[in-house]
């Protein structure tokens, strides 16, 4: 019974005793499991006070679940925000990956905005969420496909995600110093630059994963060059199949031609003369 009152919500604090095969139910569990509703155990203001990321829990678990927040464990959430900012950033940056990793990762987010945990609390997030609740085409097709690896028990790059995460900044960024009329990979290592100090300094990415994230960006302004020995070269890249991934999501989202995709599709594949061919093409 005491290990029953120190879990989060009374869903997640049933017992099964299989001797008897029975469910132990201190907290109307049950209940609350058939309407499908998220309780907190004891006062939740107290409990988010005693542990804010609660809150994030509730958010998790109503996304990924189909709950919904029950009125009195809701209620606190949006007053109670602010104490997430005094949790040591290692901790938020686990419970973001675990958001995004829960195999419904824009259902969190979204939840996230509608509980007032989107700003503010994760930096990175800052430049993810759309105040306006406007749909990021290219974000949520790279969290589907997230979500798709994770239902099919295949590995997740969490470079990778984070990547996709932060593209819209590096991309904004990138069109502004093109137009100005910057060259294309100088204008890219600026805007990933500027990205990447402002994360520094509010919400440190480990550098495991910043190293990959960088390197998938900083390759998107390789895919126009394809004549002479650039494509050859490119291909020995260890991580241009990652990078060409990437691109691939940003054809779908509408970023880039189609065209290009499936040229890089066709020159992975091809053999030697038909890579000539297909050099000679793009030249043209």
């Amino acid at each position: 019974e005491e290990a029953a009152h120190r879990r989060d919500f009374t869903v997640n604090a049933l017992f099964y005793d299989p001797s008897n095969e029975t469910v132990i139910d201190y907290h109307n569990g049950v209940r609350d499991l058939h309407a499908k509703k998220l309780v907190m155990i004891g006062q939740p203001a107290r409990r988010y006070q005693e542990d804010p990321v609660r809150m994030l829990r509730a958010v998790r678990l109503a996304a990924k679940l189909g709950f919904e927040i029950d009125e009195d464990t809701k209620k606190p959430i949006r007053s109670h925000a602010h104490l997430l900012k005094k949790e040591p950033p290692a901790r938020l940056f686990d419970e973001l990956l675990k958001l995004l990793m829960s195999g419904h990762a824009y259902a969190c987010l979204k939840k996230l905005r509608e509980e007032g945990l989107a700003r503010g609390v994760f930096p990175l997030l800052d430049a993810v969420m759309d105040d306006k609740g406007g749909e990021d085409a290219f974000l949520k097709l790279s969290l589907d496909s997230t979500d798709a690896r994770l239902r099919a028990d295949k590995p997740i790059s969490v470079g990778f995600l984070l990547a996709t995460l932060l593209w819209r900044q590096v991309a904004q960024g990138w069109q502004r110093r093109c137009e100005a009329g910057e060259k294309s990979l100088p204008a890219l290592l600026d805007a990933i630059s500027d990205v990447e100090n402002e994360q520094d300094n509010d919400f440190a990415i480990p550098r495991r994963f910043s190293v990959t994230m960088r390197e998938i960006w900083t390759l998107q302004a390789r895919f126009d060059s394809r004549t002479g020995g650039r494509p050859y070269r490119f291909l020995e890249q260890p991580r241009f199949r990652a990078a060409y991934d990437f691109l691939a999501l940003r054809s779908e989202a509408g970023e880039v031609p189609s065209a290009l995709v499936e040229w890089w599709e066709r020159f992975q594949r091809a053999d030697g003369d038909e890579c000539e061919r297909l050099i000679a093409e793009a030249k043209e």
